[in-house]
């Protein structure tokens, strides 16, 4: 009954016959399920070791991206594929003139096959390449598993692989950027195609030089890039990926995504790709799915190897050479593209068999289940060894709604290893909350469910999630504005709707960021509010671009309601950053007031007040605070500049002293209007 754990540099190695883990000290609730632990450490170890033998490491292992593929070798080029079970590998392209026998390729013992080109020239840079393959599923063109850039034909619409090898290559300036860890993710959630105002697609130049400067002025430190990776069907938002080595050729070419990583970089923005290794497309001509002719080469065989619900195959995380494979799209972003992290796309899916689908997790027993996936458990705590080993700085950030306990901690402590897991919840909160008659909004409830997280984990907290944005579902502000928005937010537009709406758009922004949470997640455009759902060019809608893109020009409008939001997401997010406010555990509670709708807490040395109230101001309100010297308001909702009133005076010293109402309690007496929030610093009083 013990537990040894021995670190080398670049890997973890864990010794168990019984864990007595950290996990037990940090989260006690887990103890019940202390074998389900041991398992899932067993399981951990063992694999690892069939992986890797006694001494060997990720960053060695994950090296499919180097063997296969295709790639310059000696005096020609070599070509390497995966496929056990096929019967015949021919490749053809712009080379041979499309020759559908001239070029087969010879399998190994190991299920490997392989072909060598002679000539520097035999392949060309930007040339067209495919792969017949011939299976028990037919005779299918294909394209290479490993390849790095796809490309459609404008007459056909017809993918292709295409071989990339310019002769100049990229010239990285970024030798000594790193993610500063003492410094919270404040993170900006992107699609490269929709940041822009023209109605078309955008491109990675377009987003290097116009998109990067904007994020950098609102104060956000950290890009998050959907869509990177290769998807055949552009209004799938980037989650039905085809290929899991190639950048999206929608937005550029792969140099044009290394200069938009690099120019981040110079200015301290970090970058995040948003990585879907959860399920991939269904395709034969895009895809990979039955790539040797059988549906288990990637996936679970029948029924457990689709996702009914996202239309998609699901992999066999079990099977070491989908280890493999995914493990080397990692490196493979890390190393070429220079990534600093992942936001890993799914995981709730991944994790359960049911992919939490309907499942309330009210019980810890329903994450030590059968219905756990315990082979997918091992492959992101293998995932989240190899970036840590690649970029011990990088994150990793699970989009995870179960809260799955130790999804947070050091493998090593019995966890996952993520470093953060996005606080799903909240959203849901916010939209249900706005379901209810504003005097029918719980604040105990806001509490809770804003500060509330499992033992060590960090969190990013973020109030709407981009999917809110798309057509069929609504964005924040529009379930409080609804038309009101198309006709309303001229500054000099009098609407009672839009006044509720802009004021609670404010202050759930405020409550959300500065409640505990070590990171904040914003998705463009919703910051100031953007009018416009997302609507996908599609067949339905004629193709239409119209709905597909980000209305820069309204935030800009010194005219519209949306430059106050705007100019108020700047000023909270430099609040919260430039005073370090972020993380630190739960605020110290100071007053929640369900009748009054009073929210209101201590940070350090600034206090937080809300007033949701629909309709009452609080006069000379007393807040005990237990504390001496004074307070001034230095950021309020309501301030001019964010479209309010001015009503809240940023002059007065507000002095704690004895309070006439709580003669046992120090604090002070202050105006709080109606739906309104602002923070207080403390300052010395002087003589």
């Amino acid at each position: 009954m013990s537990e040894k754990t021995v670190k080398k540099k670049d890997e973890v190695v864990i010794e168990t016959t019984h864990p007595n883990l950290e996990i037990f000290k940090i989260d006690p609730w887990v103890k019940p399920y202390a074998e389900d632990l041991a398992l899932r450490m067993r399981r951990y170890e063992g694999v690892r070791k069939s992986l890797l033998g006694e001494k060997g490491t990720f960053k060695e292992f994950a090296n499919g991206h180097h063997h296969f593929g295709i790639h310059p070798f000696g005096d020609g080029w070599i070509y390497r594929e995966w496929a056990p079970e096929a019967y015949g590998l021919y490749l053809m392209g712009d080379f041979n003139n499309w020759n559908r026998v001239s070029h087969p390729l010879t399998k190994n013992a190991d299920g490997t096959w392989e072909i060598y080109i002679p000539g520097h020239d035999a392949l060309t840079h930007e040339s067209r390449v495919k792969v017949r393959v011939v299976g028990r599923n037919g005779d299918r063109d294909r394209i290479p598993l490993y390849i790095r850039k796809v490309v459609q034909d404008p007459q056909t619409h017809d993918f292709s692989g295409q071989i990339w090898s310019p002769e100049e290559v990229f010239h990285w300036t970024d030798g000594d950027f790193k993610i500063e860890q003492s410094e919270p993710p404040l993170i900006y959630e992107a699609h490269i195609g929709m940041a822009q105002e023209k109605e078309a697609v955008g491109t990675y130049k377009e987003f290097e030089e116009f998109m990067l400067p904007r994020i950098k002025a609102q104060g956000y430190n950290t890009v998050q890039l959907m869509a990177v990776m290769e998807h055949p069907y552009y209004a799938s938002f980037g989650y039905h990926v085809s290929n899991f080595f190639a950048p999206s050729s929608w937005f550029g070419t792969p140099e044009d995504l290394k200069s938009l990583i690099n120019k981040a970089h110079s200015m301290g923005i970090s970058v995040l790709m948003d990585l879907v290794h959860s399920h991939t497309i269904k395709n034969f001509a895009e895809g990979i799915n039955e790539f040797d002719g059988t549906s288990h080469q990637f996936f679970h065989h029948g029924a457990r190897g689709y996702h009914s619900a996202w239309d998609s195959k699901l992999f066999n995380y079990g099977k070491h050479e989908v280890i493999h494979f995914l493990l080397s799209s990692i490196k493979y972003w890390l190393e070429e593209y220079h990534f600093d992290g992942f936001r890993f796309d799914g995981v709730t899916s991944m994790l359960y068999h049911d992919h939490g689908l309907g499942t309330a997790f009210d019980d810890y027993a329903k994450y030590f289940s059968l219905n756990t996936d315990i082979d997918a458990v091992t492959y992101l705590q293998f995932a989240n060894e190899l970036i840590k080993a690649l970029r011990p700085d990088a994150l990793s950030i699970a989009e995870d709604m179960s809260g799955m306990p130790g999804m947070c901690l050091p493998i090593e402590a019995g966890g996952i290893g993520f470093d953060f897991r996005l606080a799903m919840g909240v959203p849901d909160f916010w939209v249900n909350t706005l379901k209810k008659k504003d005097d029918d909004w719980s604040v105990g409830q806001l509490w809770y469910e804003l500060t509330t997280s499992r033992p060590g984990e960090k969190r990013i907290a973020y109030v709407e999630s981009h999917d809110q944005a798309l057509v069929g579902d609504k964005t924040l502000i529009f379930r409080m504005a609804d038309k009101d928005m198309y006709w309303h937010m001229n500054k000099k537009s009098p609407s009672l709707v839009i006044e509720r709406a802009v004021a609670l758009h404010k202050m759930i922004r405020l409550i959300t960021i500065s409640l505990g949470s070590e990171g904040y997640l914003n998705f463009m455009g919703n910051e100031f509010g953007h009018p416009e759902w997302i609507d996908f060019p599609r067949e339905g809608n004629n193709w239409s671009f119209k709905h597909c893109r980000r209305l820069w020009s309204l935030a800009d409008n010194p005219f519209l309601r949306y430059e106050d939001l705007k100019h108020f997401d700047v000023a909270m997010i430099h609040l919260m950053h430039d005073n370090a406010l972020m993380g630190g555990g739960v605020p110290q509670p100071l007053w929640i007031d369900q009748m009054r709708k009073l929210v209101a807490y201590k940070k350090k040395d600034y206090i937080f007040i809300f007033n949701f109230h629909p309709t009452d101001p609080q006069v000379d309100f007393e807040l005990p605070v237990n504390d001496t010297g004074g307070y001034r308001v230095i950021m309020d909702t309501d301030e001019p500049r964010f479209g309010g009133n001015g009503l809240i005076s940023h002059e007065v010293i507000y002095e704690v002293k004895t309070l006439p109402g709580m003669k046992q309690q120090t604090g002070f007496q202050i105006y709080v209007p109606n739906r309104t929030a602002m923070v207080l610093k403390k300052v010395t009083l002087k003589d």
